[in-house]
């Protein structure tokens, strides 16, 4: 069975949220998926770091904080140098998803440093898989009205509980996830 792992820190349960959308379009598209949470302290558990070795697809989750991930997803990407040095994430597939209060937030930086990040691992990245919604009769309900090729983006008003997040952008995370599990699958064989 085709395993994934979503490792993701999320600040106020937004993103968590996301994680497991993705995790559920993924689940239904057969992949085995394990969520892999970085805590407040910006670590995961011990078991984490070997469920990511024995993943065939990683995504990668963060908020958009001050343009650019989380400081504690930044220290598990600092953390990963083990994994680096030894390859172990060599020929992954990656990908990866952020979350942030505005419709841009700068959200593209956030992505762009996961995709880099995945790089540096020699992981092999793919994005959303779906064209954005993007004619007038557009709304913000539609698949992928935020218009993310590289990775998953999503939006989360400031004032608005985790029951308040935008089904539009909750099931594009279940279709991100479905996508990203379909290409794991193709690499697998």
């Amino acid at each position: 069975m085709t395993k994934i792992a979503i490792v993701f820190h999320s600040g106020y349960g937004h993103t968590k949220k996301v994680a497991e959308s993705v995790r559920a379009g993924a689940a239904a598209a057969g992949a085995s998926v394990d969520l892999v949470a970085i805590d407040a302290e910006g670590t995961i558990p011990d078991a984490g770091w070997e469920t990511l070795k024995a993943a065939d697809g990683i995504v990668f989750g963060s908020p958009t904080y001050m343009g650019m991930v989380s400081w504690q997803f930044k220290k598990f990407a600092d953390a990963s140098s083990k994994p680096w040095h030894t390859m172990d994430w060599k020929g992954k597939i990656a990908a990866g998803f952020t979350n942030s209060a505005t419709l841009n937030g700068d959200k593209g930086s956030t992505i762009a440093y996961l995709a880099l990040f995945a790089a540096q691992h020699k992981m092999l990245w793919t994005g959303t898989g779906m064209h954005p919604s993007n004619a007038k009769s557009s709304t913000r309900d539609d698949l992928n009205n935020l218009g993310g090729y590289q990775g998953l983006l999503v939006v989360s008003p400031s004032d608005a509980g985790v029951d308040e997040m935008i089904l539009g952008d909750l099931k594009t995370a279940e279709a991100f996830g479905a996508s990203v599990a379909e290409v794991v699958k193709s690499v697998k064989g």
